[in-house]
């Protein structure tokens, strides 16, 4: 099981295969990214050891709501320009409703409770900071 709030971009291929059981039917893959709504980035801050711990509360609620065989989550923080990866979830299970809905929960869980802030930059310009990024 992975956990991580971290700088560095994601290898989501390794992170895939790593967590693959026998045990799994359904591996499902989540993948926020910057999209473009008129800015050029978006700063990504964290409360880094508050977030982790909660990605392990979650990741341990839905392993127990949804029988779950493993999750994975890896957040960035920084800088980030369109296209970046902000997150991804991978949730292993044995059937396919199983694996959509905790992944679908655990989303949801992180942007409610984990530390996360996120504020648009458009040239010069900063937007206001945002809880939930």
């Amino acid at each position: 099981m992975v956990l991580a709030v971290q700088k560095e971009n994601i290898d989501i291929g390794a992170l895939i295969a790593a967590s693959r059981t026998h045990a799994d039917g359904a591996q499902i893959v989540f993948i926020g990214c910057v999209r473009d709504d008129n800015m050029d980035a978006l700063e990504i801050e964290a409360f880094v050891p508050v977030a982790e711990k909660d990605l392990a509360d979650i990741a341990a609620e839905a392993i127990e709501k949804f029988q779950l065989n493993s999750v994975d989550i890896i957040h960035r923080y920084g800088r980030l320009t369109l296209g970046e990866t902000i997150v991804v979830i991978v949730v292993g299970a044995g059937h396919r409703p199983e694996a959509y809905e905790g992944s679908r929960y655990i989303i949801e869980r992180l942007k409610e409770r984990v530390p996360i802030w996120k504020q648009e930059i458009t040239g010069d310009r900063k937007g206001d900071w945002v809880h939930g990024a």
